[in-house]
């Protein structure tokens, strides 16, 4: 095996992330054959050098997991929440790794999430710049005009949010400092009428995910979403049962890196 940067092989041996890694080497906490290091484009070979983190050794790099998972409503997309509600990683015990979602689905939403250790194509495919698609089921309360559905389609200016921060030690949940966001312009999306009634279902497809971007942007034409179900990612399609996961076939994690390297 190559030599790597050191931070990459501590993120991929699963003990932290790249940047906590960084902040471990410049610590002083690395060392490469009783050697400490602390320059951040220090490199080694995982399979020929002791590496060891706070003093202990690491072994070879995780074999790195692919999963998809159908969401249900009521978990939070995160590793871990600070008002101890439950989260996505409560519906994947079993796995031994450690993982995390690849983008969000807000509390209220249910569908398609991606969870892996990869966190070189994780980043990847949410880089604002990687455009992969993404098609949900969207059921609005009311029904939007044909102008007000081509104008989202198009692209519209979401008002600004004011979002929780980390909630600082010491303080309760829900009294954490807020970031308010900035007003900015969806990209066009594809939207497509799928049962006409007097609470209207659509079929919505972004190339980008902010921030309850969906939800926001029927608000700007003055209609609620009531509910929101991711079906397709990339080339993935939700197949699983609500709550249930599975693991992703080398094909299509083949297919995902393609896509983020191409986009």
């Amino acid at each position: 095996m190559a030599a790597e940067r050191l931070q990459k092989i501590i993120a991929a041996a699963g003990i932290a992330s790249r940047r906590k890694a960084e902040e471990l080497i410049a610590a002083g906490l690395v060392s490469v054959n009783g050697q400490t290091l602390t320059e951040l484009g220090s490199k080694a070979d995982p399979a020929h050098d002791y590496i060891k983190v706070n003093g202990k050794l690491i072994g070879a790099p995780e074999r790195h997991v692919y999963l998809l998972l159908n969401k249900p409503k009521g978990y939070v997309t995160t590793v871990t929440d600070p008002e101890g509600r439950p989260t996505v990683l409560d519906l994947v015990r079993g796995i031994r790794t450690r993982i995390y979602p690849v983008g969000r689905l807000d509390y209220a939403s249910e569908g398609l999430l991606l969870l892996t250790n990869d966190g070189v194509l994780a980043q990847k495919l949410t880089h604002a710049s990687s455009h992969l698609p993404k098609t949900y089921l969207v059921k609005v309360s009311g029904q939007p005009g044909a102008e007000q559905i081509e104008k989202l389609r198009r692209g519209v200016v979401l008002r600004p949010e004011r979002t929780p921060l980390k909630t600082p030690r010491g303080k309760a949940p829900g009294t954490e400092p807020r970031r308010r966001s900035q007003a900015i312009k969806t990209a066009p999306a594809r939207i497509e009428l799928l049962h006409q009634s007097e609470n209207p279902w659509y079929e919505v497809s972004l190339i980008e995910g902010r921030s309850r971007q969906i939800r926001r942007m029927f608000e700007q034409i003055g209609h609620r979403v009531e509910k929101i179900k991711r079906v397709r990612y990339g080339s993935l399609e939700l197949d699983v049962e609500p709550g249930k996961f599975r693991h992703l076939s080398d094909r299509e994690v083949a297919q995902l890196k393609r896509a983020a390297i191409s986009n």
